[in-house]
């Protein structure tokens, strides 16, 4: 029987990996700003332009000289003559002086000579000509400037930097309508056991459908690869490492669902080492679940061996596989994800030595976020179903406790 390696800790295992991906890194594409969504900038943006590029009103209301404001109250407000309104998408054609206001709209320019705005809210109207303001305004007040949101030659965006959909307005407002990003990393997913068989088959007495493929492929594509389903290989060295042969030369990395326990009948570690140097990493972790897990890296491939488990499967996935894809993509925070604090609901029995990751159920309950836990065996894939999130118990705790705050790493 294969025994397995020191365990180290899950932290441990990201560093290792993460650091044996230093200098390994998909290649770079060209693609259109509004399609760029979670991709990974590869160059330096900075700003062409100014923004705004003229001085504009940030409320619906009057552009006025702040000083004609001062000392305007309810009961003593000022009395301003409205001489017209400069439309939205012109340029002003109205110049105020002493005593006048024109009406101004949101994102629209101001009058000649204004320096503020009114808002609606603090006016009322006494006639077609004629306003009262009732709260004073500052120079300045409810005005967007010119040049004070970006000026030229400003940094906008780093290499590293992941693109959200701020990122994407902002570059459409300065006119980069295509960015250069990371190509999106090909991860092969080979699921191998005698007992599978494809989950589209009904599975025989003893037979299991394959839902590791699925999951694993889902879980790629959320982290921004591109998942390539290779097949499913029975127990058998040569097929797993021809499989895996030719996975290396056409994907960035490559994952082995099942085959990783400690059995006769498991490969996985066998094919691993026979793939190149450096080899494997490590061979098992200290976690529940996903104990049996592989790292390996086949020159410049990283290797994934996952756990059958379906739970297990997805908690190291993602745990480990989403950094992988992150890293070669040049992620400068490859390993962030939605967390949320919480408060527990229930006391959490674990043992010192590994680290436990419980899913959990959120609820709101008296105004705070509440982690119920979902007890039972490791392996039900419907407890990760019915769950929101996981929560990990230290590897050198003995358990968590009833209303203790905990963060909850969002599925």
């Amino acid at each position: 029987m294969t025994e397995l390696l020191k365990l180290i800790t899950p932290s441990e295992a990201i560093e290792r990996i993460l650091r044996s991906l230093q200098g390994i890194h998909v290649g770079v594409e060209n693609i259109p700003t509004s399609e760029s969504l979670g991709r990974v900038v590869r160059k330096s943006y900075s700003s062409n332009t100014i923004l705004p590029s003229f001085n504009k009103s940030s409320v619906d209301g009057f552009s006025v000289r702040a000083q004609d404001t001062f000392g305007a109250s309810d009961s003593l407000p000022a009395y301003i003559k409205v001489i017209g309104q400069v439309p939205m998408g012109r340029a002003p054609n109205i110049t105020i002086s002493e005593g006048q206001a024109a009406i101004a709209y949101t994102g629209g320019m101001l009058a000649h000579q204004a320096n503020a705005v009114v808002m609606v809210e603090y006016t009322n109207e006494i006639d077609q000509e004629t306003i009262e303001v009732t709260k004073p305004v500052a120079p300045g007040e409810n005005v967007v400037f010119e040049g004070e949101d970006i000026k030229p030659n400003e940094i906008i965006l780093l290499p590293g930097h992941t693109l959200r959909p701020q990122d994407i307005g902002a570059l459409s407002a300065l006119g980069i309508n295509e960015v250069k990003v990371s190509r999106k990393p090909k991860v092969a997913i080979i699921s191998t056991g005698d007992e599978l068989v494809p989950a589209e088959i009904e599975p025989e007495l003893g037979q299991i459908r394959d839902l590791n493929t699925h999951t694993i492929s889902t879980l790629v594509s959320q982290a921004g690869g591109i998942a390539k389903p290779i097949g499913i290989f029975k127990d058998n060295y040569e097929a797993q490492l021809n499989a895996a042969k030719n996975a290396i030369e056409t994907c960035d990395a490559v994952v082995f669902s099942a085959g990783s326990s400690v059995s006769n009948r498991d490969l996985t570690l066998k094919v691993f080492e026979s793939l190149g140097k450096p080899g494997v990493l490590a061979h098992g972790i200290a976690i529940k679940p996903g104990k049996p897990t592989v790292l390996a890296l086949a020159k410049k491939t990283p290797l994934l061996g996952l756990p059958g488990n379906p739970v297990s499967a997805v908690v190291v996935a993602d745990l480990l596989l989403k950094p992988i894809i992150r890293t070669l993509m040049l992620d400068k925070t490859p390993i962030l994800r939605y967390e949320k604090t919480a408060i527990l609901s229930d006391d959490v029995p674990s043992r010192s030595g590994r680290e436990d990751h419980i899913p959990v159920i959120l609820n709101r309950k008296d105004g705070q976020v509440v982690a119920s836990p979902i007890f039972g065996k490791s392996n039900l894939i419907f407890t990760l179903v019915k769950s929101d999130g996981l929560i990990c118990v230290p590897i050198d705790s003995g358990g968590l406790y009833k209303g203790q705050q905990v963060t909850v790493r969002i599925l």
